[in-house]
């Protein structure tokens, strides 16, 4: 009975310890919910990196929209001047070359005003109805820049003239307008000073004075006017007599030039003893003239220009040309985008820029 009794109660508590352990349940482990939790970080992680990526989209995207096109007009006097060609190319070769980049493209249109102020004037006008952003004008007449100014600031374009100056009461008229190009009295001084400096300083004859050719350019021109002043300014202050002989108008053209030169020799004979040319390109026509007349540069008559075209600086070093001025096309072109730059960015303007000329003597 006491070994009954004994078995009895080890069943019972054999039952209970069972009973307990089957009732504290176990969460079953299932192999999959680490996969499911680790695809969902994966997903989220995706998720964030699809976000990132179609937020740096739109952020190129965006960039892209703020890429901007600016519309540059360019007018020149005319197109078969040969400083003004060498200009006109390095200026649309500056801005599309070296100045656009991603963010701003320039769109540049030159057109040639063909010596003829009302074309021009019609062209300018053309590019303010087709809303450019900014004109640089190279005008057939000085004496319209406050024409063209009041037009500009009507259709609030600002307006850079190159090379050919307004006067300082035009350039006044409104804050959005400046001229960029080199002193012109600068340029007929240095020509001065290098007919000085020679050892019989211009005086070829010996009879104390210099009797001189002048071929300017265009009276109209304030450049024309100053070189053919400050050239003849810079003997006089040093004391030299001088005598004018011819003083007429060229255009700046080669043929005229030489056209003009030819004649005054043929009037003067050995009288002349130096020919002032406002440009390269008629001192290139008097340069034919002169070898035409039989006489020899350096020997019994002196010849100057202004611009050092290549053509000239050749004949410089030959000794076929006394001398020139070096008219900085590439500096001028630059200085004249960066300022149209700033004009268009609406900062404020000088009103002149100036790049210093260079003489150039063999």
């Amino acid at each position: 009975m006491k070994k009954f009794l004994v078995l009895l109660l080890s069943l019972v508590m054999l039952t209970t310890l069972l009973a307990g352990c089957g009732g504290k349940k176990e969460k079953p482990t299932d192999s999959n919910n680490t996969t499911t939790d680790d695809t969902a970080k994966d997903n989220a992680a995706k998720g964030d990196a699809a976000k990132d990526d179609a937020a740096k989209d739109d952020a190129s995207k965006g960039d892209a929209s703020e890429s901007k096109t600016v519309k540059v007009g360019i007018t020149i006097y005319k197109f078969d001047d040969n400083f003004m060609t060498l200009y006109r190319e390095e200026l649309e070769r500056y801005f599309k070359e070296e100045l656009s980049n991603e963010e701003v493209t320039y769109e540049v249109t030159v057109v040639d005003g063909k010596n003829d102020q009302a074309e021009q004037t019609n062209q300018i006008q053309t590019f303010i109805a087709d809303k450019y952003d900014v004109i640089i004008a190279n005008l057939v007449q000085s004496s319209s820049a406050s024409t063209v100014i009041n037009m500009c600031k009507d259709a609030n374009i600002p307006v850079i003239f190159i090379n050919r100056e307004p006067t300082a009461e035009d350039l006044d008229l409104w804050d959005k307008v400046a001229y960029v190009g080199a002193d012109a009295r600068q340029s007929g001084t240095m020509q001065g000073e290098i007919i000085y400096d020679l050892k019989d300083h211009g005086d070829l004859n010996g009879d104390g004075k210099i009797s001189y050719v002048m071929v300017i350019g265009d009276p109209e021109n304030v450049d024309a006017q100053y070189r053919t002043e400050f050239s003849i300014k810079a003997l006089t202050d040093k004391g030299v007599e001088v005598e004018e002989l011819v003083a007429q108008r060229g255009d700046w053209d080669q043929a005229k030039g030489q056209e003009i030169v030819a004649a005054a020799l043929t009037q003067y004979g050995d009288a002349i003893e130096v020919v002032f040319c406002n440009n390269d390109a008629m001192a290139l026509g008097a340069r034919q003239a002169i070898e035409s007349a039989g006489r020899k540069v350096g020997e019994d008559i002196y010849l100057v220009g202004v611009d050092a075209l290549d053509e000239v600086v050749a004949c410089v070093q030959s000794g076929e040309i006394t001398g020139t001025v070096l008219n900085d096309h590439n500096g001028q072109a630059h200085t004249a985008a960066v300022v149209a730059i700033k004009a268009i960015n609406g900062e404020a303007l000088d009103k002149n820029y100036t790049v210093d000329y260079v003489k150039v003597t063999k």
